[in-house]
């Protein structure tokens, strides 16, 4: 299982209502794909950005949120540059970093315990439609926290392949990353599994 991510501190972010924080992760990552325009989308990447030392995190940490998703950033606008032009790509590239980035601020800063809780409590009236609060709370969670750690097993795999002479080819980069993405998900929905039918 993966270790939590969460740093101690005493920020107003910390201090949050986990359940505001995911909601305010669910209503970002929504209103990102909503907005059109990069300068727009650049303002919202920055102010995320900015949320990192007011929280009490440095540059290292921010780093450490985007330095994994690096190599995702270019393919993704340079694709985007091959089929539109250059503002399509930075689009995509501002999108996916501010989700990932509040992403990591929101695990940085919340407790696991805290998350699975809010979630839960906002789940329990689906449960009369055969709806499992823990799980999907669970799920939820696992999905937050293997953000950066599948941007890890992506630069890890791009680092073998350029060992290879490999890292010039999408394919040989792409089909590792998902084999051992739906490997990390296949373990992921096992322990989901082993938990719900735990008796404690």
């Amino acid at each position: 299982m993966i270790a939590g991510l969460y740093i101690d501190g005493n920020s107003a972010l910390h201090r949050a209502a986990a359940g505001l924080k995911v909601l305010a992760l669910v209503l970002l990552g929504t209103g990102v794909f909503l907005i059109p325009d990069w300068p727009v989308l650049a303002v919202v990447l920055v102010t995320v950005f900015v949320l990192y030392p007011v929280s009490g995190f440095g540059p290292r940490i921010l780093w450490a949120q985007i330095r994994p998703i690096l190599w995702l950033l270019v393919l993704f606008f340079a694709v985007q540059l091959w089929l539109n032009d250059w503002q399509a790509g930075l689009v995509v590239v501002f999108r996916l970093a501010a989700i990932v980035s509040f992403a990591g601020l929101v695990t940085l800063t919340t407790k696991t315990s805290d998350m699975l809780a809010a979630l839960e409590r906002a789940m329990t009236p689906l449960a009369r439609f055969g709806v499992n609060p823990e799980k999907v709370s669970l799920a939820f969670s696992m999905v937050l926290r293997f953000i950066p750690v599948i941007a890890q097993i992506g630069h890890e795999i791009r680092d073998a392949q350029r060992a290879r002479g490999l890292d010039k080819s999408v394919l040989a980069l792409v089909v590792p990353l998902i084999i051992r993405t739906l490997k990390t998900a296949d373990d992921v929905a096992d322990a989901i599994d082993a938990r719900s039918f735990d008796p404690d």
